[in-house]
């Protein structure tokens, strides 16, 4: 009977639980755009409604190097990230309508520590940790493609 009663209680548990809560697969069938920095090609997915922002790269094991996600929100604001449920070591970068570089941020895996732009922006790009140092890519750096493009119109 107890057993039968926790079984109850937890299958119950799990249908109040958010989607996003259960959900231990990462998202990797979201739209993609390409991006570019100086002479690099960054494959991106974008992360673009809330849920789809909120998994972001949560629950993956691995990131080939040139690719990376990027969230797009709807109005310019103060973003801020974290790692919750995010196995990789990723830098942010938080970006300007005009695909500007406000300011990078690296972030330690599995930590609820708040990463946060330096001034307003609508776009964060997250890369696996390390890949703008390699490539000598700073605050400023401008980031070109499709998303930009449309910003300016």
């Amino acid at each position: 009977m107890f057993q039968r009663l926790a079984a109850l209680l937890l299958l119950s548990a799990s249908f109040v639980m958010p989607a996003h809560a259960q959900q231990q697969q990462p998202q990797t069938d979201l739209a993609r755009t390409q991006l570019s920095v100086g002479l690099y090609k960054i494959d991106t997915q974008i992360a673009q409604t809330p849920q789809q922002r909120e998994i972001g790269l949560m629950f993956r094991k691995t990131m080939p190097q040139a690719e990376g996600m990027i969230f797009v929100f709807e109005q310019p604001a103060t973003q801020c990230f974290w790692m919750r449920n995010t196995l990789l070591p990723l830098t942010a970068a938080f970006v300007a309508d005009d695909g500007r570089i406000v300011n990078l941020v690296d972030m330690q895996p599995l930590t609820e520590n708040s990463h946060c732009s330096e001034e307003p922006v609508r776009y964060v790009l997250e890369m696996n940790q390390g890949w703008f140092a390699k490539k000598n890519i700073k605050k400023g750096a401008k980031l070109g493609g499709e998303l930009f493009s449309a910003a300016k119109r």
